[in-house]
């Protein structure tokens, strides 16, 4: 029986520290046929040196320069030859067994083309992860939550989402994907540079007739915001351009044109909202992200393209609901109705 060859890849930018801490864990996984990736994006730390000299199992392939999680991911697993790919961040912590159970599962289907694990705290091992946690859905308006995440409200793991089934999104702290499917894709979305490109791809993908996937038999411990934290004001741009392209590049035109319309009105309250909570600094980046996102629009075909740095091979888009969405607006049923945990939501309205 053939073993597929499985490459982790773990695109590395000065994370000495989360490689020293946590590739000896991804050095003990048991996949006989097993490849372990520390792509460079251009570090200063000394972090290659040291994983070039502590563990010279490990293949290295080094950036030029920084080209963020999108540029940098597609350039090193141009180099990269397996039959499944996993991107892991540098600051997650896996078991010996994790890839088994996700390999069986996307396997056993021709058109599982992604799939995630359980993301769970490093920090605090009873909880989800705020990057993934258990699967990712996606409502009405495009804003991304998780089973066991939603917004700020983080659920401890006891067994609720313990069920292996299709999801909108993986996270790319610890993203599973087929190489033919990557490929197909075309890779990330260049433009997105950081955040959110991980739905696009996951969207591209069910666009394209394919699935994703959430394998709860296999966990991982993220330790979360090792790059860019969460208050990190380029951050708060780049949620809020990348959402606004993660529609435009995946919806229908009119249904693109409507949902994005209401996004600017829904954005506008959280710019006052940063501005009510004194955050300056992130107001001024959602009227950036707004700015950059108009620019973008007029950008010439061609610049688009080199923008995207694939030719992403997209169906004609299909108007049934995608499995993982999210019917009504998650924004509304979380602040206004209370709706704080996954199991709070009616069923019918997810799919």
């Amino acid at each position: 029986m053939h073993t597929p060859k499985v490459a982790v890849v773990i695109l590395n930018w000065n994370g000495i520290k989360y490689l020293r801490d946590f590739l000896p864990s991804v050095l003990a996984s048991s996949w006989p046929a097993l490849e372990i990736v520390v792509g460079d994006n251009g570090s200063t730390d000394g972090s290659i040196a040291f994983v070039q000299s502590v563990y010279p199992t490990v293949t290295v392939i080094e950036n030029k320069d920084n080209y963020g999680f999108t540029g940098g991911y597609n350039r090193v697993l141009n180099q990269v030859d397996a039959d499944y790919y996993i991107l892991l961040n540098s600051d997650v912590e896996v078991e010996p067994g994790w890839i088994e159970p996700v390999i069986a599962l996307m396997e056993s289907d021709e058109l599982i083309a992604a799939a995630a694990p359980k993301i769970k705290s490093f920090n605090n091992k009873d909880h989800f992860e705020h990057a993934g946690a258990a699967g990712g859905f996606i409502d009405k308006y495009g804003y991304p939550f998780c089973r066991g995440r939603i917004f700020y409200e983080i659920e401890a793991d006891r067994g609720q989402y313990d069920q292996p089934g299709e999801i909108f999104w993986a996270s790319g702290a610890a993203m599973f994907i087929k190489k033919k499917c990557w490929d197909l894709a075309g890779g990330f979305d260049e433009s997105f540079f950081a955040h959110m490109e991980e739905i696009d791809l996951c969207w591209r993908l069910k666009n394209m007739g394919y699935k994703v996937v959430y394998c709860p038999q296999s966990q991982v411990y993220h330790v979360g915001g090792g790059t860019l934290n969460a208050e990190n004001p380029f951050k708060t741009y780049l949620n809020f351009r990348n959402n606004l392209l993660l529609l435009k590049n995946n919806l229908p035109f009119w249904k693109a044109f409507w949902v994005i319309s209401i996004r600017f009105w829904m954005d506008l309250l959280a710019l006052i909202r940063f501005l009510m909570e004194g955050k300056r600094k992130d107001a001024w980046a959602v009227t950036r992200a707004h700015q950059n996102f108009v620019r973008r629009l007029f950008m010439s075909k061609v610049e688009s393209q080199k923008s995207k740095g694939a030719v992403f091979q997209i169906s004609k888009f299909k108007s049934q609901i995608l499995t993982g969405t999210y019917t009504r607006s998650i924004v509304w049923d979380f602040f206004a109705g209370k709706r704080t945990k996954f199991t709070d939501l009616e069923q019918q309205d997810l799919h």
